[in-house]
C-alpha cells in the first residue's frame, strides 16, 4: 500500500533531535518526529520517595502532558486533574527508563523527566521515551562532570517505536492518520542488545495473528536499531 507520506513500510519518519534545548534544565532535548514535536527535560533533586533507601538507591519518575494547540481542536490544560491517558503514558515513560537504570549509581537522587507535547501526530509516547533517554543521559553527563555521581547510571541504550497493521500490511512508525486506521497497533520499547523493556499491543479493529505479531516485532527491532544509532550520534559527540 502507498503510505500517506510515501514512506516504505520499514521506514521511520524524519527525526530531528536538538539537545540542550532548555539550558536551564539539567538535560533536555526537542524531539521532532515527523510532525510530532515534544520538549523533554530531565532534572535531579536530592531526595527520594519514602519507599526508597536513600543511602543505597535513587529513583526516576516522569510526567507527560499535551499542551493546548498540540492536537486538532484545543486540548484543555491539565490543571488540577491529569487525564487517564496522560497518567498511563507517564507511567510507561518512567517504567521504560527505569528498566535500564542502575539505581545504586544515583543513590539519594530522584530524576524527574518531563515530556510536554507541543504538536501531536502519532507516536507521542514512543517519542517521549526516546527523548527522555537522551535528556536523562545529558543530565547524567552533567552530574558526572560535577562529581555528583561516579558512573553512568544507564546500563544500556534504550529507545521506543510504534508499528501496526494498516489495511492488512505491517507498517513501522505510524503517523496519526495511519494509527486511526490501524487494525492492530503496538508500542515497542527495546534496548541496544535486542532486549524488550515494554510491549503494548492491541487488536483495534480485529484480532491479529501469530504471523502478524512476529512481523511487528521484527519491524520494531529494526526501528529500535535505527533510533539507537541516532541516540549514539548525539550523545557520543565530544562536545555533548
Amino acid at each position: 500500500m502507498d503510505r500517506i507520506d510515501m514512506r516504505m513500510p520499514t521506514q521511520l519518519r524524519k527525526i530531528i533531535i536538538t539537545p540542550h534545548f532548555m539550558p536551564n534544565s539539567g538535560g533536555s532535548c526537542l524531539i521532532e518526529w515527523g510532525n510530532t514535536r515534544i520538549l523533554v527535560t530531565a532534572n535531579a533533586s536530592s531526595s527520594v520517595p519514602p519507599f526508597i533507601d536513600a543511602e543505597k538507591n535513587g529513583w526516576l519518575t516522569a510526567e507527560y502532558s499535551m499542551l493546548p494547540g498540540s492536537t486538532i481542536g484545543r486540548k484543555q490544560r491539565e490543571r488540577n486533574k491529569i487525564d487517564s491517558r496522560s497518567v498511563e503514558i507517564q507511567r510507561l515513560i518512567g517504567r521504560s527508563l527505569r528498566s535500564v537504570l542502575n539505581f545504586s549509581a544515583i543513590a539519594g537522587i530522584t530524576v524527574h523527566i518531563d515530556a510536554d507535547v507541543i504538536q501531536a501526530d502519532g507516536g507521542t509516547r514512543t517519542a517521549s521515551i526516546t527523548g527522555g533517554f537522551i535528556a536523562a543521559s545529558l543530565l547524567f553527563k552533567k552530574l558526572l562532570s560535577e562529581g555528583v555521581i561516579s558512573q553512568n547510571p544507564f546500563k544500556s541504550y534504550l529507545a521506543a517505536v510504534s508499528c501496526g497493521i494498516v489495511k492488512g500490511e505491517p507498517l513501522l512508525d505510524l503517523c496519526y492518520q495511519e494509527d486511526s486506521q490501524a487494525e492492530a497497533d503496538m508500542n515497542f520499547v527495546g534496548t541496544e542488545h535486542g532486549e524488550i523493556s515494554e510491549l503494548q499491543i492491541s487488536g483495534e479493529k480485529r484480532p491479529f495473528t501469530d504471523s502478524e505479531f512476529t512481523k511487528l516485532i521484527v519491524l520494531s527491532k529494526q526501528g529500535i536499531k535505527q533510533l539507537i544509532n541516532i541516540e549514539k550520534r548525539i550523545l557520543e559527540e565530544k562536545n555533548r
